[in-house]
C-alpha cells in the first residue's frame, strides 16, 4: 500500500504519563515508556515531558531501543502575546528537534486555548478567534515556518480540541490564510472525530499540506456524554473519549488508502492519551501496532 521506506510508525508517550495532567501515568519512567514502545514494534516516538533535554543523553537511550524523535509539540501564543515571545521560545525548541534529527515541528496556537481547564465546557465555551487574532495567527505562523525552514524543517499546525482550530471550516481558513512554503498541516483523525467533522472529507481536502498524521481513534458513548454533560477536554480524557486506532470507531482502512495513493511520505503516530491506569500503556501499543498491520500492512 505504502512505498517502501516512505512512512515510519510511531507512538506519544502521553498514553504513558500525561503531560496536561501529571497524575495520570506519574509513576511511569521515561524508560519504562520508551522501551515498551520498541516492545510493541515502533521506530519512534514524540517528546513528553519526562525526556531528557539534552540531545546526547536522549540519543543513547533512544539508539539503544532503536528509536527515533518523530517531532514534539510547541504551544504558540501568537493571538494573546507579542510575536517575538514565541519566536524565541520556537527557535530553542526548532534547535532541539534538529539536533535530534527531527524533520517538522508540531506546533498549536494556544492563544485563548481551554483545552487545560479541568472544568470549562470543551463545546460550550469553545474559543473563537477576532478578525484581528486571525491575521495575527496567520502571520506568525508563517513567521514560525520561516525559522523553521532555516534548518531544513517544517511546521505542521495541529487543529486541537478546545482551541480556536478545532473545525474543518478553521482548518481550511488557516490554510487559505498561509502558504505550503511556510505552513504544513498535522492531520489528526480523533481530533476531527471528537468536533464532529468529516476526517476523511478533511483528509481528501488538504491531502497536499499534510506532512505529520496522528492515529487516535474515539469512543463515541463517551463524546456523547462530554457533550451531554458539558464537561471539560480534560475530563473527556479522564473518561476515556480517546483510545487507539481499532478500539473505536473510526475507519482507519479508508485513512491508509487515501495517504498511500497521494504518496505521503513521513511519520503516521499513534496518540491516544488515556489513563494508564485504566488502560495499560502496553497492551495497547499493541493492540494498536497490530491493527495497523492488518489494516496498512506497515
Amino acid at each position: 500500500m505504502f512505498k517502501e521506506h516512505a512512512v515510519k510508525l510511531a507512538i506519544a508517550p502521553i498514553a504513558w504519563t500525561n503531560d496536561d495532567m501529571p497524575e495520570l501515568g506519574g509513576e511511569n519512567t521515561f524508560e519504562q515508556c520508551i522501551s515498551e514502545m520498541a516492545l510493541a514494534g515502533f521506530q519512534g516516538s514524540e517528546v513528553g515531558n519526562k525526556y531528557p533535554r539534552d540531545p546526547a543523553a536522549l540519543r543513547q537511550a533512544l539508539s539503544l531501543r532503536q528509536l527515533e524523535i518523530a517531532s514534539a509539540w510547541f504551544s504558540a501564543f501568537l493571538t494573546t502575546e507579542p510575536y517575538q515571545a514565541t519566536a524565541e521560545a520556537f527557535l530553542k525548541h526548532r534547535d532541539f528537534l534538529w539536533e535530534m534529527g527531527a524533520k517538522v515541528i508540531v506546533v498549536s496556537e494556544q492563544g485563548k486555548s481551554i483545552q487545560g481547564q479541568m472544568t470549562t465546557p470543551l463545546f460550550a465555551e469553545k474559543p473563537e478567534f477576532t478578525e484581528e487574532e486571525w491575521i495575527r495567527l496567520a502571520d506568525g505562523l508563517g513567521g514560525l515556518g520561516r525559522l523553521a525552514a532555516e534548518k531544513g524543517m517544517s511546521i505542521v499546525y495541529h487543529h486541537h480540541m478546545g482551541t480556536g482550530i478545532q473545525t474543518a471550516a478553521e482548518i481550511t481558513r488557516l490554510m487559505e490564510m498561509t502558504v505550503p512554503e511556510e505552513v504544513s498541516l498535522l492531520f489528526d483523525t480523533g481530533h476531527l472525530a471528537f468536533s464532529g467533522e468529516d476526517y476523511l472529507e478533511v483528509l481528501r481536502s488538504h491531502l497536499p499540506r499534510i506532512k505529520h498524521v496522528h492515529l487516535k481513534d474515539i469512543r463515541p458513548e463517551i463524546v456523547d456524554l462530554v457533550k451531554q454533560e458539558k464537561l471539560s477536554f480534560l475530563q473527556a480524557v479522564k473518561a476515556g473519549a480517546f483510545t487507539v486506532p481499532g478500539d473505536g470507531c473510526l475507519l482507519f482502512g479508508d485513512v491508509f488508502a487515501l495517504l498511500a495513493a497521494s504518496d505521503y511520505t513521513g511519520w503516521l503516530v499513534v496518540e491516544a492519551e488515556q489513563d494508564p491506569a485504566v488502560a495499560n500503556p502496553l497492551e495497547y501499543a499493541l493492540k494498536a501496532r497490530r491493527y495497523i498491520k492488518e489494516r496498512s500492512g506497515l
